[in-house]
């Protein structure tokens, strides 16, 4: 039984680890591809470059317009990850802990949205978002982030404030505190760990999000960061200037996994909390 459960750990490492290297691989081979030439991208592309081509960064953050495309992007995310999260914890904590008549209808009216793919719904989010005036517009693509991220984020928080204890919340209510200060004083701060899981998985959906800026953004000084990654690429054929290209991407890369390295330990805590007790 030793032998089989040391055999069956090792299995797992060697899996894990290779499946490691073939994630982290591609990452680092796009960073030190970043600071090649054209000539070695081509010529050599698995050697390290001769000499590092700072460059190549400040051609993507200007010829580029890399940093236009992330400013954009910062401008959308950050107010509809906000929203999400404030609206989500909201909802959420309301389905939790009340009981009333269509509480369960309402969770599973919120459910069904992730039911629903975003192929389906372009052709009528067009149309709406045009005749209510907000085609390219940040404010027009803020609310539709927000719409399409309230669902699963909901559920996700739902379960997470059935873990929380009664007890605060209770001592509170003794103590004179109204709801709102209840949930924003007590409840909400102890929600910290599900609200950033929610928030690291939200930011990276919608800072990768491609489909909807390309259906709702048509001007090109509003582009966000993928438009901006495909323009880039569909000019290189004509351009040919691929090592602005990996250095773009490589400054695309770095925000979302700084964010995700600073918070790992509240994500894996949150997710754990919420597979555990919900």
């Amino acid at each position: 039984m030793y032998q089989v459960s040391r055999w069956s750990a090792i299995s797992t490492q060697t899996v894990l680890v290779a499946w490691s290297v073939i994630v982290i691989f591609p990452m680092l081979w796009m960073v030190y591809s970043s600071f090649k030439t054209d000539q070695e991208l081509f010529f050599s592309p698995w050697s390290p470059p001769a000499e590092l081509q700072w460059d190549n960064f400040e051609r993507a953050w200007n010829k580029a317009h890399v940093g236009e495309y992330l400013l954009n992007t910062l401008i959308v995310v950050i107010p509809a990850l906000l929203l999400t999260l404030i609206l989500s914890a909201m909802a959420a904590y309301v389905l939790a802990r009340f009981r009333f008549v269509g509480n369960r209808l309402l969770f599973y009216l919120f459910l069904s949205g992730m039911l629903f793919p975003v192929f389906l719904a372009l052709v009528p989010l067009f149309s709406l978002v045009n005749q209510l005036g907000m085609l390219n517009t940040f404010h027009g693509l803020i609310l539709v982030y927000v719409a399409y991220s309230l669902p699963f984020t909901i559920f996700f928080l739902t379960g997470f404030f059935k873990t929380l204890p009664t007890e605060l919340e209770e001592s509170a209510i003794i103590d004179g505190a109204n709801p709102f200060q209840v949930f924003f004083k007590v409840m909400l701060p102890m929600a910290s760990p599900g609200l950033i899981s929610m928030g690291i998985f939200n930011f990276l959906g919608m800072w990768n999000q491609y489909v909807l800026p390309l259906v709702l953004i048509s001007d090109e000084s509003k582009y966000m960061l993928s438009q901006g990654l495909a323009f880039m690429l569909f000019k290189q054929f004509y351009e040919n200037d691929w090592s602005a290209l990996f250095a773009a991407l490589t400054i695309i890369m770095i925000p979302s996994l700084i964010v995700y390295i600073t918070f790992q330990r509240q994500i894996q805590s949150g997710i754990t909390t919420g597979a555990l007790k919900g």
